[in-house]
């Protein structure tokens, strides 16, 4: 299956850069472009995408704002969002995740992880690092700002915290599977029975909810 993906930056030459490799991955093609974060609502609506790469600082509307609008939007349910940021420490990234981006990558990360990237979010996982997400929560989720749309942490089996605090440190369904001694079929199946009883659209807002629950701390992954 061929990933469609949308680019979205203000900066022309850094989207023919991106468009460049984007091209040149055999299960990937770029289906639009968008210099702005309200073309990108637009493009996102027209195309239809899988993927929207988005830039967080841009002209008219920002990237969290376009993130926003386009996680709202029921017609979007199947677009993804990677949020591009030039330092890792970046505050904004924090609210990209809780407006519904899928996970975050700077810049100057090296070509074929970025590729990695995009395959990673358009398959539903979320991509997030976890000592930068570590870093991150430490310093700008400290206090609820986002109500949890299912019930709390309170309603999850024991087995269930287990896996969400894994998600939280940034680990995938491997990775848990390999640290709880199960499968990784039923990991994923825990992750997604989380995400049903939290109303988490991602896994993304999962370690957004750990966190502002006061499930995980800061300084605890």
């Amino acid at each position: 299956m061929t990933i469609r993906v949308l680019l979205a930056d203000d900066q022309t030459l850094v989207r023919a850069a991106f468009a460049m490799l984007v091209e040149s991955a055999r299960d990937m093609e770029v289906v639009g472009e968008a210099g702005s974060g309200r073309e990108a609502v637009g493009a996102a609506r027209e195309v239809r995408p899988d993927l929207v790469v988005m830039d967080i600082r841009m002209p008219d509307l920002d990237g969290i704002e376009a993130t926003r609008l386009i996680a709202a939007d029921e017609e979007l349910a199947g677009v993804r969002v990677l949020v591009l940021t030039t330092y890792d420490t970046d505050e904004n990234i924090v609210e990209a995740l809780r407006a519904g981006a899928s996970g975050f990558l700077v810049k100057d990360t090296r070509p074929a992880e970025l590729l990695d990237a995009i395959r990673t979010v358009a398959a539903g996982e979320a991509l997030l690092s976890p000592g930068p997400t570590a870093r991150l929560i430490e310093r700008f989720l400290r206090s609820p700002s986002v109500p949890v749309a299912g019930g709390g942490p309170e309603c999850l089996s024991e087995r269930e915290r287990e896996v969400l605090a894994l998600v939280a440190r940034g680990l995938n369904n491997t990775e848990i599977a390999n640290a709880l001694g199960l499968s990784p079929l039923t990991a994923k199946t825990h992750v997604s029975r989380i995400m049903g009883k939290l109303g988490a659209r991602d896994r993304a807002q999962l370690v957004i909810v750990a966190y502002e629950s006061g499930m995980v701390t800061p300084g605890s992954v």
